[in-house]
């Protein structure tokens, strides 16, 4: 029997994600023949990561998810460079705009999200305004942004702040302009938000709350809409993306918003699959990686034929700010409050000492938190809500971190943690998988993360993982 052709259209981490996992469950290719096209000239690499890059804290060659050899190593036949541009769904052929075509059995929409440019009188993407979106972005911002030289980053959510503390931390006069009352109005409540400002404020980054932009004028700096300005010799853009769909769109697949998928992340063409930012289903939410490879997970068991029953569920979220001298993780419910009657919502702020607590609980289970410079209650909470698991009596204990229940992890004593402790949530490495590997050979950070992928997501798990690592060294 002649292996099935699968095509994947887009070859971000979505993408890329579900070509590995495909080839993980069907190594010799022996039930999938597959083809991988993406429209940037770079093998796939980490978005997720890319405000390191811009820190200076990551060169972009680490930030790859795969090496030159990946395609003969794994005999895919991938494409960079060139992009997809019609579906013929009677034929099952993807039109390309090399003017090549490729026939399948099944495709995969993994195009991903653009970024969206707010209609600001002179705001044209050029060599001074730059969407913070792909790995060349970050070419260009580093490019601009000359040591001293004053910045304006468009929108105070989870990416434009990243970028901010980045550029602020190489030298840079940082202003954050963002339009509503308060940044990552997404994640956080306006006191854990207030706690937030305050701490990137000490870290060199200064905010124009509740204002929008009106007005950019290349050398003249950004005019708000309240008549003040800010000077710029670069603007950063980070306002958010809007899924791409226009091949679906073409196509004739029910798009709302996003390309709509069910459990099976099949589209209203069951033989067309959507995945990632481009997709559209209730239990996801956009702009995580998280969702994105547990879809890549599913679709990769359906298209192989391992697991006919695999599901997508939905996703369990956690948001975690990626900025040095910041700790931040929002879960769950993030804006019930006090007065919300079948809730117990215990909270604890320390403005000057950078620390806010948020802890939101119903029958005797976390249902959300903000945790800002409080790791230890990060990872105990984390795993509280993953595992839907009681939480212990003195809520305040665990709101501190200084009461760990039985397989919390705690950074601090990774020989406290069971084998199931969960290390790396966006792919789901336990501290028993990571025992197994480093027993295999696998001793440091980076050999780990080949080894198990802990790491390669959202990069939040880094010290814990080199912590296991340290303390099966010492043993």
């Amino acid at each position: 029997m002649s292996p099935r052709s699968v095509v994947i259209a887009g070859y971000g981490m979505a993408g890329a994600r579900l070509a590995d996992d495909i080839r993980r469950r069907d190594p010799d290719g022996e039930r999938v023949r597959l083809t991988v096209v993406g429209a940037e000239t770079h093998t796939a690499y980490n978005r997720v990561l890319l405000s390191s890059v811009v820190a200076g804290t990551m060169r972009p060659e680490v930030v790859r998810l795969h090496d030159d050899d990946w395609p003969s190593r794994t005999g895919a036949d991938l494409r960079r460079g060139v992009t997809a541009t019609s579906i013929d769904r009677a034929a099952r052929r993807v039109h390309l705009d090399d003017g090549s075509t490729v026939d399948y059995d099944a495709l995969v929409l993994a195009t991903g999200a653009n970024p969206w440019m707010p209609p600001v009188e002179g705001l044209e993407p050029g060599p001074d305004v730059v969407a913070f979106r792909t790995l060349d972005d970050c070419a260009r911002i580093l490019d601009a942004a000359k040591l001293g030289a004053p910045v304006a980053v468009l929108g105070g959510g989870l990416l434009g702040l990243e970028a901010a503390r980045g550029l602020a931390g190489r030298g840079n006069l940082v202003t954050v302009v963002h339009p509503m009352p308060h940044i990552m109005e997404r994640q956080l409540d306006a006191e854990s938000a207030r706690v937030l400002t305050r701490k990137l404020e000490e870290l060199g980054v200064a905010f124009r709350l509740g204002v929008g932009a009106a007005r950019y004028v290349s050398g003249d700096g950004l005019k708000l809409d309240d008549g003040t300005h800010v000077p710029a010799d670069l603007i950063v853009v980070s306002t958010g993306v809007r899924p791409e769909t226009k091949l679906a769109v073409d196509a004739g697949l029910t798009v709302e918003g996003g390309i709509v998928v069910d459990d099976l992340l099949r589209t209203s063409d069951g033989r067309i699959h959507a995945i990632g930012d481009c997709a559209k289903h209730p239990g996801a939410f956009g702009g995580l990686v998280q969702p994105a490879w547990e879809q890549a997970a599913v679709v990769a068991d359906l298209v192989t034929g391992t697991k006919s029953a695999s599901r997508y569920r939905g996703t369990q979220a956690v948001t975690r700010l990626k900025a040095r001298g910041i700790d931040l993780t929002a879960l769950g419910e993030t804006m019930t409050g006090a007065d919300d009657p079948s809730a117990e919502v215990l909270t604890f702020s320390d403005p000057a000492g950078c620390r806010y607590g948020k802890l939101v609980i119903r029958e005797n289970r976390v249902t959300g938190a903000i945790l800002l410079g409080l790791p230890d209650a990060a990872a105990t909470i984390t795993q509280l809500y993953d595992r839907g698991t009681p939480v212990p009596e003195d809520r305040l204990a665990v709101l501190l971190g200084r009461s760990l229940p039985p397989g919390a992890p705690s950074a601090a004593s990774p020989a406290d943690l069971p084998a199931s402790a969960v290390i790396c949530r966006c792919n789901a490495v336990t501290k028993g998988r990571l025992v197994e590997a480093w027993r295999g050979g696998a001793t440091d950070v980076p050999a780990l993360a080949g080894a198990t992928r802990a790491t390669t997501g959202c990069g939040g798990c880094k010290d814990a993982v080199d912590g296991v690592a340290k303390w099966l060294a010492a043993q």
